[in-house]
């Protein structure tokens, strides 16, 4: 079955009804259907490198060629993604996002600030219960692990660790792939730093990560420049922490030129889920759920597998035989995710606070 929770528009955009539960092929018509009228779909803060994402937009746009996606600043954060829906509860136009993809402990806050329609997608039964919001609200999209993207021209011996990072011999190297006042990324890397040093879950490890990137940044090694692939090529940011899918697709991108080393770092594993959810503003909702219906069917959450992603659903395709040989060979080595942490919303609520808070104060260092 599909359900539908909240306003479901009809092809004249007047509302049909609230919530209600339809048989699966018919809902699944009518939404095609009433998408295709609004004719688009507003993303935000989805590069094509990051998750596979350019792959899985495109299959999108094949399978409904009658929607068009607007694609807003691709290099935006989750504090960005949500400010841009409280910057458009009143505005239909092309600056209004109808969907975010956002760390998890902004789908929560979100919720409670009136910022989600909720809709339960026609898979939802086999996402996991601990990924999902029970209303509907937010749920697991995909999840990764923190590591460090190398430039091997640039850098002859990898670190392995996050101690490492704070060597002489990487001074003027280090950066994140975001700003740790807005960015999920760059909140939970330095997050996964205090870890590492063996602070306790929570506000204890948002701390000691902003000690740790104090003295990184005192030492001279910390770039304060949201690194990118682009970055680390030009050797700007040699060093960049970022999600593993995201190194491993910045390798396959250049190459060789320069050749690229991912490494898990032996301590401080943190993995991070992110969370799919719609504006309770959104201008294009019916575009908005079909979207949902897409990145959750099988075809998207392998979409997001072969841009390195783990998909939300990953246990249930596996058991079910779905996901494709050649997809699961070009993964990382199991090993080295058997430390890895999966935060709870209140340690992450708690480290995002700490960290978005202190940074200026702390570290003094003005990503940008």
């Amino acid at each position: 079955m599909f359900k539908f929770t909240g306003k479901v528009l009809s092809l004249s955009a007047a509302a049909l009804f609230a919530s209600t539960v339809i048989s699966s092929a018919d809902s699944l018509d009518d939404l095609v259907k009433a998408a295709k009228a609004e004719g688009q779909l507003t993303t935000i803060a989805l590069p094509h490198d990051w998750c596979g994402y350019g792959a899985v937009i495109e299959g999108f746009k094949a399978k409904y060629p009658g929607i068009t996606i607007n694609e807003l600043n691709p290099d935006a954060g989750s504090g960005d993604e949500v400010e841009a829906i409280k910057a458009n509860k009143d505005n239909k136009g092309p600056q209004a996002p109808d969907v975010i993809d956002v760390g998890l402990s902004f789908g929560p806050t979100a919720k409670k600030d009136g910022l989600l329609m909720p809709y339960k997608v026609s898979t939802w039964d086999s996402i996991p219960d601990s990924a999902k919001d029970a209303d509907g609200a937010w749920y697991g999209d995909y999840y990764g692990v923190l590591a460090f993207e190398v430039n091997k021209d640039l850098v002859k011996e990898s670190p392995t660790d996050w101690a490492d990072l704070q060597k002489p011999e990487f001074a003027n190297s280090v950066a994140l792939a975001g700003d740790p006042r807005a960015s999920n990324q760059a909140i939970q890397a330095v997050y996964a730093a205090g870890l590492s040093g063996g602070a306790a879950a929570g506000e204890a490890a948002g701390t000691a990560g902003l000690e740790y990137f104090k003295k990184l940044n005192a030492a001279g090694n910390f770039v304060p420049v949201i690194g990118k692939t682009a970055t680390l090529a030009q050797g700007q940011t040699p060093i960049l922490v970022t999600w593993d899918y995201n190194a491993l697709s910045g390798r396959d991108t250049l190459k060789g030129n320069p050749p690229v080393d991912v490494i898990v770092p032996k301590t401080g594993v943190v993995a991070g889920v992110y969370v799919q959810a719609i504006s309770a503003f959104a201008p294009h909702p019916n575009a908005a759920k079909l979207w949902m219906e897409y990145l959750y069917s099988d075809e998207g959450q392998i979409g997001w597998l072969k841009g390195y992603c783990h998909p939300i659903r990953f246990n249930d395709l596996a058991k079910n035989g779905k996901i494709p040989a050649d997809v699961l060979a070009k993964l990382p080595p199991a090993e080295s995710y058997a430390s890895a942490v999966f935060p709870t919303l209140d340690e992450q609520g708690k480290a995002k606070e700490t960290i978005t808070k202190n940074w200026d104060a702390t570290v003094g260092a003005n990503v940008k």
